[in-house]
């Protein structure tokens, strides 16, 4: 059904799982400036208000005075270098967080011309787990999906059945 109509399986995935979750009579505040994801939440409902693109490591500010019931960051938190004092941050009660799984045949993602858009983090479901509960969130719901790639090779082969996103329901604790 979704699969002509987005541009990225992970949307589907994303939305589907989002809207397992969160009615969208919530307001939510989504981690990160508008993109397409936001706007298909949007498109589907959901009132939304996004970050404006500060340094989320160092301007916690949009966060804390955020009056949202629900935070999203569907893959943010492997770009900021502290991701705990972020989730410490959050007032809402409810998280839907994704993020790109550590492949172990392939590096972390880093941009040579954008010092913003690199992976500082490529987490191990494991990781993420143990910093969600260390700041306060009790993991309701977890997917996990693959993301395989039309190209030739080993890496693309090993794309097919290794999960690449792992996407997290949490509420405080």
């Amino acid at each position: 059904m979704y699969e002509k109509s987005f541009p990225k399986k992970r949307f589907k995935y994303t939305l589907d799982f989002l809207k397992k979750h969160i009615d969208p009579s919530e307001s939510i505040l989504d981690l990160g400036v508008k993109n397409p994801f936001s706007e298909i939440m949007v498109s589907e409902g959901y009132t939304i208000e996004n970050t404006l693109g500060e340094d989320l490591d160092e301007d916690r500010t949009t966060i804390e005075n955020s009056s949202a019931n629900v935070i999203t960051a569907f893959e943010i938190f492997e770009h900021l270098l502290s991701p705990y004092e972020v989730l410490k941050s959050i007032k809402a009660n409810k998280l839907v967080i994704s993020v790109p799984l550590k492949l172990w045949f392939a590096p972390a993602y880093r941009s040579k011309t954008d010092m913003r858009d690199r992976h500082y983090h490529e987490f191990e479901d494991w990781q993420l787990d143990w910093l969600l509960e260390k700041t306060g969130w009790a993991i309701k719901d977890r997917q996990k999906w693959t993301n395989p790639v039309k190209r030739l090779g080993i890496r693309p082969i090993l794309r097919r059945f290794t999960n690449r996103y792992y996407i997290v329901y949490a509420e405080r604790v």
